[in-house]
């Protein structure tokens, strides 16, 4: 089974990275069968979503190189910061790219939300916003959202989580949606 890994922020050192980081250490302790691929959408430029673009260029060959990256995935999680209360403009326009791509390589996917934030909500407002597009899209999300508030203090020097009940409630949370995803993966085939 594989899982990607991406972090919906594009600043190098940005809370959410750190998260997801995180999230790959736990994966290698706790599921060291699941392999895994962090992603970053700095390697995956594309212009804002244009049917005329894709009508008259077709469709950039980043989103084929990321559809194809989704595609043979079976579970996704993702780490995304909040803007404004929704989900970041970039984000939302590199998934209506990839959902352009035949078949959808989002359907049937098995999904994992999650938000580092500096503020104490925990970015939860943008993960419900987040949530609503993959959905539509065919996306399985799981409905344990995990926000991390606070998060500009929650990192030790090494970026690791410093907090260990932080930890084990993410610990525990990967458990499960690795469990889910598993049965769920058996369940479509």
């Amino acid at each position: 089974m594989k899982f990607l890994l991406i972090a919906a922020s594009l600043r190098k050192d940005a809370l959410n990275k750190k998260l997801i980081r995180n999230v790959e250490r736990i994966l290698n302790a706790v599921q060291p069968d699941i392999e895994h691929k962090i992603l970053d959408l700095n390697d995956y430029p594309m212009p804002a979503f244009d049917g005329d673009i894709q009508e008259h260029n077709g469709i950039p060959a980043s989103v084929k190189a990321l559809g194809e990256e989704i595609s043979q995935a079976q579970a996704i999680i993702i780490a995304t910061p909040e803007y404004n209360g929704g989900i970041p403009g970039h984000f939302k326009n590199t998934a209506d790219w990839v959902s352009r791509l035949k078949p959808n390589p989002w359907a049937n996917k098995a999904m994992l939300l999650m938000c580092a934030s500096p503020g104490g909500l925990a970015g939860i407002r943008g993960l419900w916003h987040t949530r609503v597009p993959f959905e539509a899209m065919g996306v399985h999300v799981y409905p344990t959202l995990f926000g991390l508030p606070n998060a500009g203090d929650a990192f030790d020097a090494n970026n690791v989580l410093h907090d260990t009940k932080i930890q084990d409630r993410l610990t525990t949370l990967l458990t499960d949606f690795s469990q889910l995803t598993k049965k769920y993966n058996a369940y479509i085939k």
